[in-house]
C-alpha cells in the first residue's frame, strides 16, 4: 500500500516526460488516469492495526481528485473495512496539484500562460521543450513564435536579419533568440530553415565572416589540398588560376576531378557578395548546385552577380536521367515566381521542379563518371577559346 506522498512524488516524476507532459495537457482523451494505491496485507492488517488507521486517515484528508474507496474483510474482522484503492486524477490543474511540488506547479503555469496566448501550431513543442522554454522571458517565447509564424521563405528579400522588426522585436532578438526561431519555424517547414539556415531560408544578408572551402583542382597552383579563406579575404585576394568553379556544398569535393589551371571554391550557399570581388573579371566561372528551386534561386544570384558565368550539370536533361533513381520531394520550396538571373529555359525547369512532387536532386548523389564529364567538357571548349583568343 502507498501513501499519499508516494503517490504524488510519482505524479511529479511523470511531469519530467515530455511524451507523458504533451499527451496529458493537450488531450482530453487522457483523463481520467488512476493511480493505484495498494490494500494492505492480512499480516499487517492483524499485526499493525495503527499503521492502517494512519493510512486511511491519510487518505480521507486528501481533496484532490477522487480516491477510490472498497470494502474489504480480513479473517481478523468482523465486517469489510473501506479501505483506499486508488487515486483518480481527472484533469491537469487536478494532476499539478496532486504533484505536491511547487517547481512543477510553477512550470505548470508559466506553460500555460505561453499556450493561451500563441498559435495551437506550437503548443506540442513547447510543452516537450520545457527545459528550453522556461528558461526565456515568456512575452519573448510568445514574440518568437508571433515571429515563427510570420516569416516564410525570401522574407528578407536581401536585408539583414537585424533590420526584420516583427512584432516591435529589438535587433539583437535573433541573436538571443536564434535556436527558438529555427526551431519554432521547422514546425511550419518540415525542417526546411535548419537544413538551409535561416539566413539562406529568408533570403536574408549574412552579416558573419563565412569560411569557403578552396580546393585547388591543380596540383601545381597551390602548396596545399585545400584550405579555408573568409569571404572578406576572398574578395582582396586573387587565386591563381584561370578557371573558377563555384560549388554549392562541400560534400562534394571528392567528385570533383583534376583540372588544369582550375580552382574550386565550395560551401558558399546564398552567401555570394564575394563574386563582386574585381579580380574574378578575368576568370571563367562556373557554377554547380543542387536541382531544386533553392539550387536554381542560389544560380540566379550567382547569375545576377557575374553574368558570364556558366551553369554546369543543373539542366533537365541531368534531372530526368537520374530523378527516377535519386529525386526527392523538396521540403521547403523557394519562391513560386522564378528568381531573376535565369534564363527561358532554365526558368521554365525552374517551374517545372517547383510543381513536381519529387523535385529535388542533390548535387552529392550524381554519379562521379558525369560530373567528370561535364567539368571536363567545360574546361576542354573554354582551355580551347582562351588558345584562341
Amino acid at each position: 500500500m502507498k501513501s499519499p506522498t508516494e503517490l504524488s512524488e510519482r505524479f511529479a516524476k511523470q511531469w519530467q516526460n515530455g511524451g507523458i507532459r504533451e499527451q496529458r495537457l493537450l488531450s482530453t482523451e487522457s483523463w481520467p488516469i488512476q493511480l493505484s494505491i495498494g490494500l494492505p496485507s492480512a499480516k499487517i492488517f492483524s499485526e499493525q492495526p495503527s499503521v492502517i488507521r494512519e493510512h486511511v486517515a491519510q487518505w480521507r484528508n486528501i481533496k484532490t481528485g477522487k480516491i477510490g474507496w472498497t470494502g474489504k474483510k480480513y479473517i481478523s474482522s468482523s465486517d469489510k473495512i473501506q479501505l483506499p484503492e486508488y487515486w483518480q486524477i481527472n484533469s491537469p490543474s487536478e494532476w499539478i496539484a496532486a504533484s505536491e511540488s511547487s517547481k512543477v506547479q510553477q512550470e505548470y503555469k508559466i506553460l500555460e500562460k505561453i499556450i493561451s496566448s500563441v498559435d495551437s501550431l506550437f503548443h506540442g513543442f513547447i510543452i516537450r521543450k520545457r527545459t528550453m522554454i522556461i528558461s526565456k522571458p515568456i512575452d519573448e517565447v510568445i514574440r518568437a513564435c508571433q515571429i515563427a509564424l510570420t516569416l516564410g521563405p525570401n522574407y528578407a528579400q536581401g536585408k539583414p536579419l537585424r533590420a526584420l522588426s516583427i512584432e516591435n522585436c529589438d535587433s539583437k532578438f535573433y541573436e538571443r533568440h536564434r535556436n527558438l526561431v529555427i526551431q519554432l519555424m521547422d514546425i511550419r517547414f518540415d525542417g526546411a530553415v535548419s537544413e538551409l539556415g535561416l539566413e539562406q531560408f529568408l533570403a536574408a544578408a549574412d552579416e558573419k565572416d563565412h569560411w569557403l572551402l578552396v580546393a585547388p583542382l591543380d596540383a601545381n597552383l597551390l602548396p596545399f589540398q585545400q584550405c579555408r579563406i573568409r569571404t572578406s579575404e576572398l574578395v582582396k585576394v586573387e587565386l591563381p588560376a584561370s578557371f573558377i568553379i563555384i560549388v554549392e556544398n562541400e560534400q562534394c569535393l571528392h567528385q570533383l576531378p583534376s583540372l588544369s589551371n582550375t580552382i574550386a571554391i565550395l560551401g558558399a550557399g546564398l552567401d555570394l557578395s564575394w563574386l563582386k570581388a574585381d579580380w574574378l573579371a578575368e576568370k571563367t566561372l562556373a557554377y554547380w548546385g543542387d536541382i531544386d528551386t533553392w539550387g536554381l534561386t542560389i544560380l540566379a544570384k550567382a547569375r545576377v552577380i557575374q553574368p558570364r558565368l556558366t551553369a554546369l550539370l543543373m539542366n533537365p536533361i541531368v534531372f530526368h536521367k537520374y530523378s527516377k533513381q535519386f529525386a526527392v520531394m523538396e521540403p521547403q520550396k523557394a519562391s513560386l515566381e522564378s528568381p531573376i538571373g535565369l534564363s527561358q529555359k532554365e526558368s521554365e525547369f525552374y517551374s517545372a521542379l517547383y510543381h513536381a512532387s519529387k523535385g529535388r536532386l542533390e548535387q552529392e548523389f550524381l554519379p562521379k563518371n558525369e560530373v567528370i564529364n561535364a567539368f571536363s567538357n567545360w574546361h576542354k571548349v573554354n582551355l580551347a577559346n582562351c588558345v584562341v583568343n
